[in-house]
């Protein structure tokens, strides 16, 4: 899979031992916000997204392993940026404009991704390299099913899907207290078993963090509306979503690429089923 098929941003992996860094590059000007619904989130610059803030642009998206360490990344990639020229133009010079959402693996005792991971995983995307799913990038150390006590498959997934003249991409790193949903609302790996809470699983380790990019022309607002929609997606394919163990976080990014004006609420409607399709995504391509 090839970064070309995320509409005109670039994305790209860097996978370590455990753990990872995956970075989404939108065209310059994307607008964007975001909206955190778990309990426990790591992430950087997401109070910037919020629509009453005066920068509506974004430059990179970092997607790392490592919890509050492997925010790090996002420093390299902030360089990669900088030295090409890109951000938000200031008197003293472009400031890229990089948000980053971590998830809690392994490497939080073994190594976080660093500014070099975050780095290498903007070059990869630079350079049209396979960009897949499952366990690489961030999604390398992720889990799913904790609530269980079990340690079932996490990872990072991704799908795209037209709306009318435009199209809607997801990329989802799904790192969840709870289980992952089928079609039909039923557990992938724990089929059959009640909807309980086992009472030895124990939650802060958990983050199911996401990108979604449309080529459709929307506002700071409206990239907000899409961002809650987002969170939809996960709240049909994760149970439970949104718990107090997670970090759940989305960022809505919209390049206003397509060829004619698009329905927000269209737009909305199939985000909430192209996020659904990265997270099982996510967790079928082990």
């Amino acid at each position: 899979m090839g970064a070309p098929q995320l509409l005109s941003a670039y994305a790209g992996h860097w996978t370590g031992d455990g753990t990872g860094v995956t970075v989404i590059l939108p065209p310059p000007g994307t607008i964007a916000s975001g909206e955190v619904r778990g309990g426990a989130p790591a992430t950087r610059e997401f109070a910037l997204l919020d629509p009453t803030r005066l920068v509506d642009r974004v430059d990179a998206v970092v997607l790392s392993g490592g919890s509050a360490f492997g925010l790090a990344a996002a420093d390299g990639v902030m360089g990669a940026l900088r030295e090409r020229g890109l951000g938000f133009p200031t008197p003293a010079g472009p400031v890229p404009i990089v948000v980053g959402m971590s998830i809690f693996d392994p490497s939080v005792r073994t190594g976080p991704p660093d500014a070099a991971a975050g780095r290498a995983a903007a070059r990869a995307a630079w350079d049209g390299e396979a960009f897949g799913a499952g366990r690489v990038g961030a999604g390398t150390g992720a889990s799913s099913g904790r609530w269980r006590d079990r340690l079932d498959p996490g990872g990072v997934g991704w799908a795209v899907r037209a709306a009318g003249p435009a199209r809607v991409a997801a990329v989802v790193v799904v790192n969840a207290w709870g289980d992952v949903l089928d079609a039909a609302g039923e557990p992938l790996f724990a089929a059959g078993a009640p909807p309980e809470r086992t009472a030895a699983a124990f939650g802060m380790q958990n983050t199911t963090v996401g990108v979604v990019l449309t080529d459709a022309a929307l506002t700071k607002t409206d990239c907000f509306l899409l961002a809650q929609s987002g969170h939809t997606g996960f709240a049909r394919t994760i149970h439970p979503a949104h718990s107090r163990y997670d970090g759940d976080a989305v960022v809505a990014l919209a390049t206003g690429e397509a060829a004619a004006p698009a329905d927000l609420d269209l737009v909305r409607a199939v985000a909430v089923g192209v996020v659904a399709e990265a997270v099982r995504a996510a967790v079928s391509a082990q």
